[in-house]
């Protein structure tokens, strides 16, 4: 079996809605180490921290959703340019 095209849009659905759960994740940690950042500090309101903690779990999951699907976009479309030029994966299934 040879692998000579790839839906573009059906794999940068699921990899940008992968990478916006990544996001969420690293969101939520981020979120911990500014508010646990924010209460130890004496200087700066705990309430800017828990602010920016809040923004890390909103941003974070758009941001890295919007850019993981345009770069795999990308790189599904140059996947099959090359492949027709070149030829595409081979592959034994069973």
């Amino acid at each position: 079996m040879v692998i000579t095209r790839i839906g573009p849009m059906s794999v940068a659905k699921i990899t940008g809605t992968l990478y916006a759960v990544m996001g969420l994740i690293m969101g939520a940690f981020f979120s911990l180490i500014a508010l646990a950042g924010g209460f130890a500090s004496a200087d700066s309101p705990a309430g800017l921290s828990s602010l920016l903690g809040v923004g890390a779990i909103v941003i974070f999951p758009i941001l890295y959703g919007c850019i993981g699907f345009v770069v795999t976009l990308i790189a599904v479309w140059l996947y099959n340019v090359l492949a027709g030029l070149v030829g595409g994966i081979e592959m034994d299934v069973q």
